[in-house]
């Protein structure tokens, strides 16, 4: 059985969604970061970053959460979470997968964590460092909705739900406490856009097995 480690709110709601809206068996294995869970020597056995997510599936053990994502997809084909291989729609898919985890995801790290990109103790430069990385992230939400505004669409690819979309909506919550630059929600797309998404069931599965509480957002 498919195991996914993981902790709420992390980047491992991305795969967790992916999971529900597959309709396959897991198990969920919660890594309390409270706890230091993550940096334990049986935890880096399977992610020697100690960071969250990791997918067990039998022996095969991965991290990154844009790699366990893609696994899912062709695994399930089935599930059609990903446009078909070798055709634009698939190449699209690629370069927005890329870029949520390598451009938007990286920027809202620096906004989540500040404090590790900067001497210990250094509490002015985290400041400086939170600050730039939101207003870098702002751009970026404004990137996602002319993209929605452009096709028109209800989802990233437009008419296609895909695995992006578990991607975007986590990432957009981790904008709710923005506190100088409008949050994900507020936007004239992404705003509607993150509604259609709670009214999914399988992220209102996510939210509940996470105990995920208001803001969601």
């Amino acid at each position: 059985m498919l195991q996914l480690y993981y902790y709420p709110s992390t980047a491992a709601m991305v795969p967790h969604i992916v999971l529900e809206e597959l309709g396959a068996p897991y198990q969920r294995v919660l890594v309390d970061r409270e706890q230091d869970a993550h940096k334990a020597p049986a935890y880096l056995r399977l992610n020697p970053n100690g960071l969250i997510p990791v997918l067990a599936d039998g022996e095969l053990v991965l991290y990154e959460t844009a790699a366990i994502c893609l696994h899912l997809c062709d695994t399930h084909p089935q599930a059609a979470l990903a446009p078909a291989l070798g055709t634009p729609a698939r190449a699209h898919f690629y370069k927005w997968l890329m870029w949520l985890t390598n451009t938007l995801q990286a920027t809202l790290i620096l906004y989540c964590y500040p404090e590790r990109y900067v001497a210990p103790g250094n509490a002015v430069g985290a400041a400086e460092v939170k600050l730039l990385a939101e207003h870098r992230s702002a751009a970026l939400l404004d990137q996602l909705d002319a993209e929605l505004a452009r096709h028109g669409g209800p989802w990233l690819l437009g008419e296609h739900y895909s695995a992006l979309d578990a991607y975007v909506f986590t990432l957009c919550r981790w904008t709710r406490h923005f506190g100088v630059t409008p949050p994900a929600r507020t936007r004239t797309q992404l705003g509607p856009y993150l509604q259609r998404m709670l009214a999914r069931p399988a992220v209102q599965r996510v939210l509940a097995a996470e105990r995920i509480e208001p803001p969601l957002v």
